[in-house]
C-alpha cells in the first residue's frame, strides 16, 4: 500500500490589487494583479485574474470567473456564474500557459450580462444586455438585447417596448 501524498494547497487571496474608493469584496474571493475602480462590488466565490480592469460602479456577482485580459467598463453588472474565456483552443487544445495564444475581451459601459453567460474573447459596445445562459462568440457593436447560443440580437435598446418573457 502506498503512502498518501500531501496536496499542494493554495490559499484564496486578495493580493497585488489596485483598489479605488469604496470597493466591496465579499469573501472568499480570489483576486490578484487587477484594477478595481471606485465603487466596485465583488460577490463571494469570484476569481478575478491579473491584467483585468473592472470599471467604476460595476458589480460582479457570486461564482463568476474573469480571466486575464478582460476589461470591463463602468456601471456594468456581471450576474452570477458568468464565465469569461481568453483561450479559443486555436491549436486544437488548450494554450497551456502560452499567453501569445490568448485573446482580450473588452466590455463597454452599462453592460449587463445575465447569469451563466459565457463570454469568449470579444468586444461588446456600451448599453448592451446579454441574456442568462447566452454564449457570446462574436463582437457586439450595436446596443441592444442579445440572447441565445450563439448570442443574437433580440431587439435594439431604442425600440421602446419592454422585453417580455415570450420574446426570448
Amino acid at each position: 500500500m502506498s503512502k498518501p501524498g500531501k496536496p499542494n494547497l493554495k490559499e484564496v487571496a486578495i493580493r497585488d490589487v489596485i483598489l479605488g474608493e469604496n470597493v466591496t469584496i465579499v469573501q472568499p474571493a480570489n483576486i490578484y494583479g487587477c484594477i478595481l475602480e471606485d465603487g466596485v462590488f465583488v460577490g463571494p466565490f469570484v476569481e478575478i485574474q491579473k491584467d483585468v480592469r473592472i470599471g467604476r460602479g460595476s458589480r460582479i456577482q457570486s461564482h463568476s470567473f474573469i480571466c486575464e485580459l478582460v476589461d470591463i467598463g463602468e456601471a456594468c453588472v456581471i450576474a452570477h456564474g458568468v464565465m469569461f474565456i481568453n483561450d479559443l483552443f486555436s491549436t486544437g487544445g488548450p494554450a497551456r500557459g502560452n499567453k501569445q495564444l490568448w485573446k482580450p475581451t473588452k466590455i463597454g459601459d452599462r453592460v449587463s450580462i445575465g447569469s451563466n453567460a459565457t463570454i469568449l474573447p470579444v468586444s461588446i459596445c456600451s448599453d448592451v444586455v446579454i441574456g442568462a445562459g447566452a454564449v457570446v462568440t462574436k463582437d457586439i457593436s450595436i446596443s441592444g438585447i442579445y440572447a441565445g447560443n450563439p448570442a443574437k440580437l433580440v431587439r435594439g435598446m431604442d425600440e421602446g417596448s419592454p422585453l417580455s418573457e415570450t420574446s426570448i
